[in-house]
């Protein structure tokens, strides 16, 4: 089962850059924290503000990949949580940038969605 929420989480930053397949893996009433968020963000509504906000703020390329590591799996029944870095990586000379990341997933149809979303960027 712990394959499982590896793979949910491999797969969800495979489809960045595509929000539909993305969001596929969230659930719709998700809360999430996020370092440059002011506080506790509910739903893909939130997120999706957050993305634009982001969007227009962003300099520089964009990464060439962004992938998680390290990860740590845990599964009680229909409940999992997936603590792992999740790095950006650029092709000019800019540092990689990475964050601390834990999700707390729920299986609901034979499928696992995450529920609940912390990033912290790492200085």
């Amino acid at each position: 089962m712990s394959d499982e929420l590896a793979t949910t989480i491999t797969d969800l930053y495979r489809s960045l850059g595509d929000r539909p397949a993305f969001d596929a893996h969230l659930h719709p009433d998700l809360t999430f924290w996020e370092s440059d968020a002011d506080g506790l963000l509910s739903g893909l509504g939130a997120l999706d503000d957050l993305r634009d906000r982001r969007a227009t703020r962003a300099t520089g390329s964009a990464p060439i990949s962004v992938a998680p590591e390290h990860l740590h799996t845990d599964a009680w029944g229909d409940t999992g949580l997936v603590r792992y870095v999740l790095r950006a990586r650029f092709a000019d000379a800019r540092p990689d940038e990475c964050f601390r990341v834990t999700d707390v997933l729920r299986r609901e149809d034979g499928s696992w969605r995450i529920v609940h979303h912390h990033a912290e960027a790492v200085r």
